[in-house]
């Protein structure tokens, strides 16, 4: 079990340590399919499908996104990890919807000055527990690692990083409520731990919300993954210089759900 970094250390306790498997050195081109949404000897713009993991690492040694873009690739960065080229941004597993990876190293360079400058446009679609009382807002709360699980993230740390996600109503459910979200910062699951601490975790989510079910009416509504979607992405592109934008729609398990609310309990904005 986790406990406290002011924990001391018994007689009687057992410690146990486990060392992670060393992540792999190289990264294996695999034939998966995938939706590429753009493509250029710069850069490339998917739409990861949910239950899909980023890149290879411990537990994960293949079948993932940079798999996939290694094979549909005609060039790969040689800048960032061994297994993780060019990878300037990442959602996660369960989390589906539009990722950019640069091809090129000028390409990746350019790329994250403009995350760091805070230039790129994200937006994402949640569906959250309960209903959202005001029709849109921001959430500025620093987020850290949990103390108790080093896997988790929480706004309840002493010396969490700055991060500000704005949202706002799009539909409103008896049980539940679809938001627009856009991200200023990046911090690792900003928009579940964010919502989480409002008290509207999004549904499905099972480290920060743990239920997977809804009650409508007589049935029950299972929730196959977190219902969270990046539903819109805009960047200049790091060599022209152009403008880019792209957006693409909800996948149908998130869909399902969707049609579920509406049918069951939807409310009139």
């Amino acid at each position: 079990m986790a406990v406290k970094p002011s924990y001391r250390v018994r007689m009687e306790d057992r410690i146990q340590v486990i060392f992670p498997e060393r992540e792999t050195s190289t990264l294996v081109a695999e034939p998966l399919p995938i939706e590429v949404i753009y493509r250029d000897e710069d850069l490339i713009v998917v739409n990861k499908p949910p239950g899909m993991v980023m890149y290879p690492a411990a537990g994960h040694p293949g079948g993932t996104l940079m798999n996939a873009i290694a094979w549909h690739a005609d060039r790969l960065a040689t800048v960032g990890a061994p297994v993780r080229p060019g990878v300037v941004h990442r959602i996660d597993k369960d989390t589906s919807g539009l990722v950019v990876v640069a091809l090129s190293d000028e390409a990746y360079f350019g790329l994250v000055s403009q995350f760091k400058e805070r230039t790129i446009e994200r937006s994402y679609i949640a569906l959250v527990y309960g209903s959202m009382k005001e029709d849109r807002g921001e959430i500025e709360l620093k987020i850290g690692r949990s103390p108790l699980h080093r896997k988790k993230m929480s706004t309840r740390v002493k010396r969490g990083k700055p991060a500000l996600t704005s949202w706002r109503v799009l539909e409103r459910y008896s049980m539940a409520t679809m938001i627009e979200a856009k991200l200023a910062t990046g911090r690792t699951h900003q928009i579940r731990v964010h919502f989480s601490a409002l008290g509207h975790p999004v549904l499905g989510d099972r480290d920060y919300g743990k239920k997977t079910s809804l009650r409508l009416n007589n049935m029950v509504l299972k929730i196959p993954r977190q219902m969270l979607h990046a539903e819109r992405l805009g960047f200049s592109h790091p060599v022209t210089g152009k403008w880019l934008e792209f957006r693409v729609p909800l996948p149908e398990d998130m869909m399902e759900v969707v049609r579920a609310l509406r049918e069951g309990s939807l409310i009139q904005l």
